[in-house]
């Protein structure tokens, strides 16, 4: 009888025998699903947890496949190094929380998702920390302050398709000492990589277009390893982790990427140039259509023939004929996400923009009436007709 079968029966199903550790390299990245990781020694212990040796602790803290998925993501974006989140607004926050402290100063450039405003606008200002609201790079320059520490953009802006023009910006933060930060979720590094102009930070809600499936929730920091060491350090006292099975399903979204968002972009840019000839509608925003301000500057700094999947189209008329756009559509679904296989809407001015006053909404160029489209990998002709049929529903 061996030691183990001496044990009681309790004690041999806790320990059970560990599962061997292969010799050859998994094709897929496994799943480290665990909440701790086992140590030879209490020596050993105290030497990964406190950084003296390479290791894993907590999956709070650090994870093998969490950590895969944000090599990855650095890999595409042509950055060194990279951090795993929970969330898209966790690896926003996190970042601001990093580089910011009470008495800095931010700037923040042109039409923000509503929860980065809220945060900037009305929970930041609670511990001291003040951003001033900028529309472009000129503006950008003329706002940074000697506490100025971060200026924030989006490569494309939720909801206006404005693009920033990050060499200026980049130019104008670091001759002002701070950083410059870029949230790319609706571009992805497959339309356009903001390090390669001059950013220091690029951030990713990983939930919309690198996942790809609406079927996880994660986010992730890319950037030089010394900056994303703060953002780690950050993170290990914040808590907001990406979990391991998460970051599984937002690796695998990884592989498909490039060919889903070439067609997501395809498609929009059909429906976009379908929408601006309809007469019920007012306008529309997508930087892929040659008379938007920033088609010039998308061209430019986008790869070619690329502008993103997301087109926001304003109906004629007031918030109620946004919403009623948003209820007479049969094909998208009205949902808060974007960037899966699904055509999603939402009415900005009630959803994802709630946070913003009628006056805000005005100045970040958003109609009340405006509805954001998230395009599909549905064939175009049907998303356009669909769309069609929902803006003749409409009352004149």
């Amino acid at each position: 009888m061996s030691e183990t079968e001496k044990l009681g029966i309790d004690t041999r199903a806790v320990h059970a025998p560990p599962a061997a550790v292969p010799a050859e390299t998994p094709f897929a990245p496994p799943v480290y699903r665990t909440s701790v990781f086992q140590f030879d020694s209490a020596e050993q212990y105290a030497d990964v947890l406190a950084g003296r040796t390479p290791g894993y602790v907590y999956t709070r803290i650090d994870n093998p496949t969490s950590d895969a998925f944000a090599a990855a993501v650095a890999a595409l974006e042509s950055a060194d190094a990279g951090q795993p989140f929970a969330s898209g607004m966790a690896a926003i926050s996190t970042s601001l929380l990093t580089f910011l402290s009470a008495g800095d100063h931010a700037v923040a450039v042109g039409a923000l998702y509503g929860g980065t405003y809220g945060l900037l606008h009305h929970l930041l200002p609670r511990w001291g920390i003040e951003t001033t609201f900028v529309s472009d790079a000129a503006a950008a320059a003329a706002a940074i302050r000697p506490t100025t520490r971060v200026v924030w953009t989006e490569t494309l802006a939720n909801p206006t398709m404005r693009v920033p023009d990050f060499r200026a910006l980049a130019a104008a933060a670091h001759a002002g000492g701070a950083l410059l930060a870029v949230d790319s979720t609706f571009a992805t590094p497959v339309v356009c990589r903001p390090l390669e102009w001059g950013a220091d930070l690029v951030v990713h809600s990983a939930t919309k277009y690198i996942g790809g499936h609406s079927d996880a929730t994660g986010g992730v920091v890319v950037g030089r390893p010394d900056l994303l060491a703060q953002v780690r350090a950050t993170r290990a006292e914040l808590g907001g982790m990406l979990a391991p099975d998460e970051a599984f399903l937002l690796h695998r979204g990884l592989t498909t990427l490039p060919l889903r968002v070439r067609r997501h972009c395809a498609s929009a840019l059909e429906f976009a140039h379908a929408m601006a000839a309809h007469p019920k509608v007012a306008s529309v925003d997508y930087a892929g259509l040659p008379d938007h301000v920033d088609h010039a500057l998308a061209t430019e700094q986008f790869d070619g023939g690329l502008y993103g999947g997301v087109v926001t189209i304003t109906p004629r008329g007031d918030r109620a004929a946004g919403q009623r756009l948003c209820n007479a559509v049969r094909l998208a679904g009205n949902v808060t996400s974007l960037g899966g296989a699904h055509t999603v809407v939402s009415h900005i001015a009630s959803t994802t923009h709630r946070q913003l006053d009628d006056a805000a909404l005005a100045a970040s160029g958003i109609g009340a009436a405006s509805v954001r489209v998230s395009v599909g990998l549905e064939d175009a002709a049907d998303i356009v007709a669909d769309f069609t049929r929902a803006l003749e529903s409409l009352p004149d």
